[in-house]
């Protein structure tokens, strides 16, 4: 989508998701004392610049990375890391810092703790241990601080925080994504619950798709395609591998919230928490308050690479039909205000708005 790309830099899931920290962090066994700690021997590193670029060209969302000069810029910096260190984890760190500037994002390396094919299994079954969303209270306003997308246990918390805000009068509800930089389908409930139709947030394409067209599936072309609703990543991504888009649309959740309803935002607030900004702007239900988002939205799955690593790689492009292509540019507030100061602000116009 050479075309597009150039049309759009700088205007719009994902990831549904940097999760391999997430999954992978959950793996690790107790650290050993220092002392006790194995020294790290060399490896032969020199195969897997060309593994990853192979990988790139195969299985990236846009076949026309494979010409784009920012891609191919990194792409020689990845092999001159490769002849320039010696261990994996001299090779990870430094390719995760270059990538870290990269033209796009959702692209990162790391030991693997399990295989590709385990993971993909695995990230369905995430329990984060709890706390991945807290429900406080400003007298009768509730503040739903949801930190990360990721997680069983937190959608979970999602629910149970909606049950608690039905049991009593609420005059807002107030949901804090600052520092939320994604997961998977917590966005679901999240917005399911304070919306009373569906949204249709945008479309997922993949290279399926960018390999025969040169723009974004129009709205009419999406609505003719079945709205994707399962809740398994894994089918998501060979769903995404197979089909030329996938529709995002959520449903409404009970019980639903119709009070206002505010959504704090800031430079951090990444990938599936734009989805779900933008679905929340998207509904009407809602005032973004903070920040532009991080404009970090794409989807990513995992691939076994030599020398027991791992890559994460984008296979899908997110194009949302309020806020346009949110990769590399973000989800706008709309009213724009330090990340620090978004929660007097939301408090503040909650009040007003009740004053008068």
């Amino acid at each position: 989508m050479t075309a597009l790309r150039k049309a759009v830099v700088g205007c719009v899931l994902p990831t549904l998701v940097a999760i391999a920290p997430a999954a992978t962090a959950q793996t690790q066994s107790t650290a050993r004392p220092e002392t006790e700690k194995a020294v790290e021997q060399p490896v032969d590193l020199t195969e897997i610049p060309g593994a990853i670029s192979r990988l790139m060209r195969q299985y990236h969302y846009d076949p026309s990375v494979q010409s784009d000069p920012e891609y191919l810029a990194i792409e020689q910096k990845v092999g001159d890391i490769a002849n320039s260190v010696a261990t994996r984890s001299e090779f990870v760190a430094a390719f995760n810092k270059a990538w870290r500037e990269g033209p796009f994002s959702h692209v990162r390396l790391s030991v693997a703790r399990m295989n590709a094919a385990e993971m993909a299994a695995y990230v369905d079954t995430i329990r984060i241990g709890g706390g991945g969303a807290i429900l406080d209270w400003r007298d009768d306003i509730a503040v739903l601080t949801v930190k990360t997308m990721m997680g069983l246990d937190t959608i979970e918390e999602i629910d149970a925080a909606f049950l608690e805000i039905a049991k009593r009068p609420t005059r807002a509800l107030i949901i804090d994504l600052r520092e939320n930089e994604g997961g998977a389908f917590a966005v679901r409930p999240l917005v399911g619950h304070v919306i009373d139709t569906a949204v249709l947030g945008g479309v997922f394409v993949s290279r399926k798709w960018s390999s025969e067209h040169e723009s974004y599936p129009t709205r009419q072309e999406v609505e003719a395609v079945e709205p994707w609703r399962g809740w398994s990543v894994k089918a998501f991504w060979h769903d995404l591998q197979t089909d030329p888009m996938i529709r995002m649309q959520i449903e409404p959740s009970e019980p639903g919230f119709e009070g206002p309803v505010y959504v704090l935002t800031s430079s951090k607030t990444a990938s599936a928490a734009e989805l779900a900004t933008d679905a929340l702007a998207a509904s009407g239900r809602a005032i973004i308050v903070g920040e532009q988002t991080a404009g970090e939205m794409l989807s990513q799955t995992m691939f076994d690479l030599p020398q027991g690593l791992q890559l994460a790689l984008p296979i899908g492009d997110y194009y949302a039909f309020h806020s346009g292509r949110i990769e590399g540019n973000g989800v706008p507030p709309h009213i724009s205000v330090k990340a620090e100061e978004a929660m007097e602000k939301a408090l503040s116009l909650i009040r007003k708005s009740h004053n008068e």
